[in-house]
């Protein structure tokens, strides 16, 4: 076999002023290294008065879509100039597909979603009327996702939960004892940072006891739960979206779906529940360890007793501040679960709408848990707690 054969080939010719014939020999794929559209249309458009081209392709071999491609091209380039390009040349198949093409009518707008996203320019009222409309499409659906979840829980209390309690232990563990070694590590050092920054100033007043007062009630009231939450948000709620959108990935949702089972209550209720349990367990726990952290400073730097340091911190702390603690753990562990299978069921058909799933569920988590900090915290202004 020749190398015209085994590689596509485009030749030109001109019996008339008025026509032109674009002959075509070889193999026409695109692994076959073709001629570009525009090799033609250049010695096409050097004739002013051509009026008519066709194609020749019997010495054709083998084609495929790139054959169409070619000659789409050139005739959309020459309709725009008056000159009509016959596909009466071209092989039966081609024809064939051409004419099943040409049947279905062109969606409006297809071709501006299908250009890149610097060619089109939209107007500032447009991207502002676009954002406006997904945003209120986003708040639908999460609306539509916590009810349904709210639903699945009603269901759980009626005794009619469709999950296993096998997973409910699982995502315990993996929330809760599993989540122990960071959540040590990073409340000790939150409680070292207060204490080492509240020292700097109350050793100038020689009130260095106050220091147990500083670590004991930020960390107990506030920062345990915030720090937890934070972590747990990085940790625990981007694994929930990973999970879910490899399940929707796989198709594996869907398929609950055919078989009548509810993906919120199968996959979201276990993983809502064991979250909202851990959380309290965890801040507790966040608690003592930076607490612990600042006795390790105030020992260390401030030459206090252990005896007077955990003294003072018993004579500051109250169940209120407890409860407080608490309570903010609570509502962030429903914010967590809740937003990290959102963000999972939310995902798309591809391995990098996975990714993008689980930074959203984080970034998505932690303005809502500061966005509940600060209403909590107003309210307790309110009610004078």
């Amino acid at each position: 076999m020749d190398e015209a054969v085994k590689k596509g080939e485009m030749s030109v010719s001109a019996p008339t002023d008025e026509t032109a014939v674009i002959q075509l020999t070889g193999r026409w794929k695109r692994s076959a290294g073709l001629p570009g559209a525009g090799e033609a249309l250049g010695i096409l458009e050097s004739r002013p008065l051509l009026r008519k081209v066709s194609f020749n392709t019997a010495g054709i071999t083998e084609w495929d879509s790139s054959l169409l491609t070619f000659f789409l091209r050139i005739r959309h380039s020459l309709e725009i100039k008056g000159v009509v390009a016959e596909a009466d040349g071209l092989p039966d198949g081609a024809r064939r597909l051409l004419r099943m093409a040409a049947a279905v009518p062109e969606r409006p707008g297809a071709r501006a979603e299908a250009e890149p996203a610097g060619v089109r320019q939209e107007s500032f009222l447009s991207r502002v009327g676009g954002g406006a409309i997904s945003l209120s499409g986003a708040v639908e659906e999460a609306v539509a996702f916590i009810g349904e979840a709210a639903l699945g829980f009603f269901a759980l209390v009626r005794g009619r939960g469709a999950f296993r309690p096998a997973d409910v232990y699982s995502f315990v563990q993996g929330a809760g004892v599993q989540a122990l070694p960071i959540v040590s590590v990073i409340g000790m050092l939150v409680g070292s940072i207060f204490a080492f920054m509240g020292a700097i100033q109350l050793r100038t007043f020689g009130a260095q006891i106050y220091v147990a007062d500083l670590v004991g009630i930020a960390m107990v009231r506030v920062m345990g739960a915030v720090m937890t939450g934070v972590i747990m948000a990085g940790r625990t709620g981007a694994a929930y979206a990973a999970q879910l959108g490899a399940m929707q990935v796989n198709e594996e949702i869907d398929a609950l779906r055919t078989f009548g089972i509810s993906p919120v209550e199968f996959l979201v209720a276990p993983r809502v529940i064991a979250l909202t349990l851990m959380m309290p367990f965890l801040c507790v726990y966040a608690d003592f360890m930076g607490i612990l952290g600042g006795l390790i400073v105030g020992a260390g730097m401030l030459d206090l007793s252990a005896a007077s340091y955990i003294a003072e911190t018993r004579s500051t702390l109250d169940l209120t501040n407890l409860w407080i603690g608490l309570f903010h753990s609570f509502v962030f562990g429903i914010i967590i679960s809740l937003t990290g299978c959102l963000r999972g069921m939310q995902c798309g058909r591809s391995a990098s709408a996975v990714g993008d799933a689980a930074t959203s569920a984080v970034v998505t988590a932690i303005v809502w848990m500061v966005i509940a900090t600060a209403a909590i915290t107003y309210l307790c202004d309110l009610m004078g707690i």
